[in-house]
């Protein structure tokens, strides 16, 4: 699911109900999870199974995923990445970073929003578009592909930035493909000063959206261009 909204520079590695069994940890893991209930290890420990995979895909000995400030993970030299899991589901992408310079990916849940989550992260102009699409499309969940968006959009930006983004520092437009209410894109335009890349402030990441098997899938990738 994951993989389809990627470019083929990235290699995506994804499993259903975490299916990866008891995964094994590497001792620094384990530590950050002695004390956690059942379900949380087994979340930690699936993601990071699918992050060792697309490690050896990309022919980078597998290795400790340990979080690094602010939580986002500390990825070997050489690599960009994500990750995310929910309730039966769990991703890693990875790539060179000659290739990418960040990414972002986040599923959730296809289903709306817990009360008084959207008016916390959603702006004026973002909740009418919502408005119209919830119109016009109502089988997607607008409010969680939003919120999903947002973590994506954060999840790249921190990379590059070191700095927190609020959800109010992006204005996020969706649409859906021509003739399916099932997958799209986005565009999220910065209110705060993007980073520089290749010579050029940024003022907007794109993304792409999908919704399946009961979740909605969003990515965002970073080009060095």
């Amino acid at each position: 699911m994951i993989e389809e909204l990627l470019p083929d520079t990235v290699v995506a590695v994804e499993t259903y109900g975490h299916d990866t069994g008891d995964a094994p940890l590497y001792p620094e893991e384990e530590a950050l999870v002695a004390r956690a209930v059942p379900k949380r290890r087994r979340e930690f420990a699936a993601v990071r199974a699918c992050a060792r995979r697309a490690m050896e895909k990309l022919g980078v000995p597998p290795q400790p995923v340990l979080p690094g400030e602010r939580g986002a993970p500390q990825w070997p030299s050489g690599l960009v990445g994500s990750m995310t899991h929910c309730e039966g589901y769990g991703a890693a992408a990875l790539a060179r970073d000659g290739d990418l310079a960040a990414l972002g990916i986040d599923a959730e849940p296809h289903g709306p929003l817990p009360d008084g989550v959207l008016s916390a992260v959603c702006l004026p102009t973002e909740a009418q578009r919502l408005h119209r699409l919830a119109e016009q499309r109502p089988a997607v969940h607008w409010d969680r592909l939003l919120f999903s968006a947002k973590e994506s959009v954060y999840k790249a930006w921190f990379p590059l930035t070191r700095k927190w983004l609020d959800f109010s520092e992006a204005d996020i437009e969706i649409a859906a493909d021509a003739g399916g209410d099932h997958h799209g894109t986005f565009r999220a335009a910065l209110l705060v000063p993007g980073p520089e890349l290749a010579g050029r402030r940024l003022t907007h990441f794109d993304g792409r959206w999908t919704v399946r098997r009961g979740l909605v899938a969003t990515s965002v990738t970073v080009p060095h261009g």
